[in-house]
């Protein structure tokens, strides 16, 4: 049986920084591999040569099916059989299924050129059938469950563009997904594998490692580490696989006896977005997490205090108003905010990380209307270092050359250099590495150390439960139940979030 993909001495360098560094790999036919790393490590940097965005060095060599690649053109890289769907899924949401999945390949027509919609409907719905989804074709894809738009990206990938697909590579597949629309997407990759395409998936997220792959390939600072196969591997070894190092355990009695001060930030019946009502009172160096699934309320929880949002209700930093729609305020009073979608909303991607960091508070070092860059640039630097982002003190490097967990950093300490009464947090690790997810968890627990009060929004259960003194639970647009100490697990926090379980029986929020 030919190799599915077969990777030779695969290099990229990018002005002094070896990206990937004489990489080999080889998936087969049908099988899964898991491709893990920290950020940085050149998983990103593999997948945009396999998708024909980048050249690498001479000296590199690649084939799929037995056929070679030709790089930097992604024409070739469908020719030869290799189809992508990135994180973002790149679906038009007012457009239909029909609509996306003839992105690319066009429709199918009349002799005269008119659009065949009759069979159009009926090939996607076939060839949503073959995944195992019953989606109705005709309606916006943003109405359809964030399983169901994966669904349609994959199969717009499957889709037979005159050569048959040979390898599906699937970038952080699960990152939007709830537990429960994950499991539907793992069922439906080991579909695709059973057709005897093989499937590469980059994932930070170990638990689907080990149940989606059949073997894992760890890459570590653009090196090969090591392919194997996933029976027989624990999460503790994939983890020092991946860093390089075993990470020190959190010592949760010590979270647990921190000292809280005074109250600091109250919300009063706040209602807004998907909130229709909330209390809540937060202490300084207290951590307070806010769960529930999509819709409950918890997505909009973060904007809501920071200002970003209509709203109702009061709240108060320190005894005073906080005024809706008027983030700058938020920021006056000592409000920080790390949103959800760091592109979006928290970055200048084409700016240099000096520009990103002292985006709040431009004028610290402006004397007699003129920027002083040099003590601007050593500020930044001492942030750069305290947070270890990588590459070390490259001031003047843009966001987008940073890897994703990098990137957060970076907005990170552009809020800590602010030291910030409250932090707000939205999903503070998506789509970060095991090291840097780690890392950040401990400026959390600094944050608080510091007398922040810190609110963490997030759907990583296990993340709530490492860095929270209390955990509000969100459903159906209200706090509903309150978590503390041994009751927060990752197990309660479910159940409460679903509205069964620990989470019925708990006093309200609080």
């Amino acid at each position: 049986m030919t190799t599915a993909l077969s990777v030779r001495h695969a290099t990229k360098i990018f002005g002094a920084q070896v990206a990937l560094n004489d990489v080999s790999i080889d998936v087969e036919p049908g099988e899964v591999r898991a491709l893990v790393g920290q950020n940085g490590c050149g998983k990103s940097t593999l997948i945009k040569i396999l998708a024909g965005f980048h050249a690498p060095e001479s000296g590199t060599e690649v084939t799929v099916g037995g056929e070679k690649l030709a790089f930097e053109d992604p024409a070739a890289s469908e020719a030869v059989g290799l189809r992508f769907v990135h994180q973002d899924l790149g679906l038009v949401g007012n457009l239909d299924a029909v609509d996306n999945m003839a992105m690319g390949s066009g429709y199918i027509t009349n002799p005269t050129k008119t659009i065949r919609w009759r069979k159009e409907r009926a090939a996607a719905g076939e060839a949503l059938a073959a995944l195992g989804y019953d989606i109705n074709v005709r309606v916006p894809v943003a109405s359809l469950q964030m399983s169901e738009r994966t669904a349609v990206a994959i199969a717009r990938a499957m889709t037979d563009r005159g050569s048959p697909v040979k390898m599906l590579i699937l970038d952080e597949p699960t990152a939007n997904l709830p537990d429960a629309e994950a499991q539907r997407l793992y069922a439906l990759v080991r579909r695709v594998a059973d057709t005897g395409v093989a499937v590469l998936f980059v994932s930070h997220h170990f638990d689907e490692v080990f149940e989606m792959a059949d073997s894992v390939t760890v890459l570590r600072d653009g090196n090969h580490i090591i392919t194997r196969p996933v029976e027989g591997l624990d999460e503790e070894q994939l983890i020092e696989l991946v860093v390089g190092r075993k990470l020190e355990a959190h010592n949760k009695d010590a979270a647990d006896a921190r000292e809280h001060g005074p109250e600091i930030l109250k919300l009063t019946n706040v209602a807004g977005g998907s909130v229709t009502g909330v209390d809540l009172t937060v202490h300084r160096g207290e951590v307070v997490g806010v769960a529930g699934i999509t819709g409950s309320g918890r997505e909009a929880v973060a904007g809501i205090i920071f200002g970003g949002m209509e709203r109702s209700g009061e709240i108060t930093i320190d005894g005073k108003v906080l005024p809706q729609n008027r983030p700058d305020i938020s920021i006056e009073r000592g409000v920080a905010l790390v949103p959800a979608e760091r592109h979006a909303n928290a970055s200048l991607i084409d700016q240099t990380l000096r520009e990103n960091i002292t985006l709040v508070d431009p004028g610290r070092h402006v004397t007699l209307g003129i920027l002083r860059r040099r003590p601007e640039r050593a500020d930044v630097r001492v942030w750069l270092d305290k947070l270890t982002v990588k590459p070390g003190g490259q001031t003047e490097y843009t966001m987008a050359q940073l890897s994703g967990g990098n990137q957060q950093k970076v907005i990170l300490a552009r809020w800590l250099r602010q030291e910030p009464e409250v932090m707000v947090m939205d999903e503070p690790t998506q789509g970060v590495d095991v090291g840097a997810k780690a890392d950040i968890h401990t400026l959390i627990d600094e944050a608080a150390a510091q007398g922040a009060a810190v609110v963490v929004c997030s759907t990583d259960h296990e993340e709530l439960v490492r860095v929270c003194d209390r955990v509000v639970i969100m459903r159906r647009g209200v706090s509903a139940a309150t978590l503390r100490g041994n009751d927060i697990t990752a197990d309660n926090i479910t159940a409460a979030t679903i509205g069964r379980g620990t989470g019925d029986s708990t006093e309200p929020a609080d």
